[in-house]
């Protein structure tokens, strides 16, 4: 009887030492990506940036006199966008014109063979002949004057800024009465109506077969649309993103969808052809 009672008693802690079976594990669900790769198609990510941007900025330092644009406001190339107050300048361009013009008038005067002189004390009326070394001298200086005029005019032209192309002003970094510093940006100016795609991550493993004019499909997410176009750039000069070497690609869009904006995320399929 006791014999029983030791064998079951070694049953029953053979059977506790067992290790409890492990959890199946939970396959982790998979992302299906916005195209399927396939033959004939490189594949990227890539984001939307205007057909232009310019980040303007003075080349004098002075103080921002006026802004008669604010963020948002579409231009045309040569409104004004920006001016310096600066009375200093403003005030040499006056000085110059009216010591030009004076200057003018007198080499005028000058140019005829013969000059009216007025005896103060008798009154007089007496007629000479100038040599022509006298008025080409008098023309001479009328140019000097010209010339400091004209650079006066163009350092006026340097406390306004005018936009370079037509598009809309997408960021005003400075307000009325602040001093800014030659080459600081003011503005940033941009094509909104001609919106590219640009690459992020097309690996140079696929830029070979990647070439201007082929046809590219993109898939805007954040509108849920896919819209064509075709490759008209692309980069030389590769970029490293996260240790991969990328080279950034653009395309230009056959038709650009409403609500486009800058900065959203796509997906493009270039069109290479068979390997």
């Amino acid at each position: 009887m006791k014999r029983f009672i030791f064998v079951g008693l070694l049953l029953l802690t053979a059977c506790a030492s067992q290790p409890a079976a492990a959890p199946a594990e939970t396959a982790a669900p998979t992302v299906e990506p916005a195209f399927a790769q396939a033959p004939g198609v490189v594949i990227a990510s890539a984001e939307v940036e205007p057909g232009q941007v310019s980040q303007l900025s003075f080349t004098v330092s002075a103080v921002v006199g006026e802004i008669p644009v604010n963020e948002g406001d579409a231009v045309k190339a040569g409104d004004t966008l920006m001016v310096l107050n600066m009375p200093e300048i403003e005030y040499n361009v006056l000085a110059a014109e009216a010591d030009y013009k004076a200057r003018s008038q007198a080499a005028e005067l000058q140019r005829a063979e013969k000059v009216l002189y007025v005896d103060p004390n008798t009154g007089r009326k007496s007629w000479y002949s100038l040599p022509r070394e006298v008025y080409l001298k008098a023309l001479a200086q009328a140019d000097v004057a010209k010339a400091q005029w004209d650079a006066a005019l163009a350092n006026l032209a340097q406390a306004t800024l005018g936009a370079p192309f037509d598009g809309t002003v997408a960021d005003v970094a400075v307000v009325p009465g602040e001093l800014v510093q030659p080459n600081q940006v003011v503005i940033t100016l941009a094509d909104l109506e001609h919106m590219q795609i640009v690459t992020t991550d097309l690996s140079e493993r696929d830029i070979a077969r990647v070439k201007i004019g082929q046809t590219a499909t993109v898939v805007i997410e954040a509108l849920g649309i896919s819209v064509s176009g075709k490759v008209v750039r692309i980069s030389p000069i590769a970029e490293n993103v996260g240790g991969d070497v990328v080279y950034p690609v653009t395309i230009e869009l056959d038709e650009q969808p409403e609500g486009l904006m800058w900065g959203m995320s796509a997906e493009v399929e270039v069109e290479v052809g068979e390997e």
